[in-house]
């Protein structure tokens, strides 16, 4: 052991709300972690009487302590001194005596390879928080803007590691299903005129979800509150504009299809009497009108006839010079 630390305190304990045994069970527990030290200690030419304490009367000792009553071998500051006062020391391995040499023996550092420096930075909480979030606006931004395909491509990689990540992390599922429920309104408020209140509904519960997200009070599994706040502030930014934007493109006139022919000017090539001929848009269409409309005459289209039929009049201006002509 380490100078300043401690061990012991083995009484069994149960984890989980609601799962607090019985007495007969929590006394079964107790006597079987009691007889399963006691066999360690046996084995290992320990303290049986402190291995059964450390089980009943959850006694815990300091280092010294332990080395006095015969429960370690050693007490060492660092690697160094371990590995001298290990030197010359028997144990037994397979029924067999072996001696350990580790007087001068140099230590060598093992360093991560690039694939589990990966890993690690990926298991990193903030990281992964910033995986999520970059998946959520790359999949938002697809499904608002379809056929960008980047977007899509990068936004399902990323969850993908993120969810890789949590896998190794202590999640909070109500904080990610207040992340996912802000995703599905953002989603919404492309698709449901809601005067903005989905995406304010939205905002809030990515912000709530995002700060119960990690499920530990572990300094170091802690995402950081100055990240929470610029990401879901660049976050809403950044769908209100893309919100905005599918907003413009839908509000637009169309200017292609049938509808895109409404209101188009051309030209009567062949007389119009029931049924004519005029050119619009660079192309010649049959037409219809209500009234004569002579060769030569400015026509407006009105709206397209079965049959691609342009349904066509004379415009406002163009009437009133016809009359003078006749």
């Amino acid at each position: 052991m380490a100078p300043g630390t401690n061990i012991g305190a083995a009484h069994p304990v149960s984890i989980g709300a609601g799962a607090q045994p019985d007495k007969t069970m929590e006394t079964k527990l107790v006597n079987d972690a009691a007889a399963y030290a006691r066999s360690l200690a046996l084995q290992r030419g320990r303290n049986l009487d402190w291995a059964e304490k450390i089980v009943r009367e959850s006694i815990s000792s300091s280092a010294q302590e332990a080395l006095e009553l015969q429960v370690i071998d050693l007490i060492a500051e660092d690697t160094t001194q371990l590995l001298k006062k290990l030197d010359g020391r028997s144990y037994l391995r397979q029924g067999q005596k072996k001696t350990l040499i580790t007087k001068d023996i140099p230590l060598r550092t093992q360093e991560m390879n690039w694939r589990l420096q990966i890993l690690s930075a990926l298991s990193n909480p903030t990281f992964a928080y910033l995986l999520m979030m970059l998946g959520i606006l790359g999949i938002f931004f697809e499904i608002s803007q379809p056929g960008v395909i980047l977007p899509g491509v990068v936004g399902t990689i990323a969850i993908l590691l993120a969810f890789f990540a949590f896998s190794t992390l202590p999640i909070n599922y109500v904080g990610l299903l207040l992340i996912l429920l802000a995703v599905v309104m953002f989603i919404l408020e492309v698709k449901v005129p809601s005067y903005g209140m989905l995406t304010v509904g939205g905002i809030i519960a990515m912000a709530f979800g995002s700060l119960m997200l990690i499920d530990s009070s572990q300094p170091y599994l802690q995402i950081s509150r100055a990240v929470i706040a610029a990401t879901v502030a660049v976050s809403a930014g950044f769908i209100l504009f893309a919100s905005w934007m599918v907003i413009r493109t839908q509000s637009r006139p169309v200017v292609s299809g049938q509808e895109g022919m409404v209101g188009e000017r051309g030209r009567v090539i062949k007389d119009i009497r029931g049924e004519g001929k005029v050119f619009v848009h660079g192309e010649f269409w049959r037409a219809r009108a209500d009234t004569e409309i002579s060769k030569g005459s400015e026509i407006e289209v009105v709206g397209l006839l079965p049959g691609l039929v342009l349904e066509v009049r004379v415009p406002a201006a163009g009437q009133h010079h016809i009359e003078e002509e006749t």
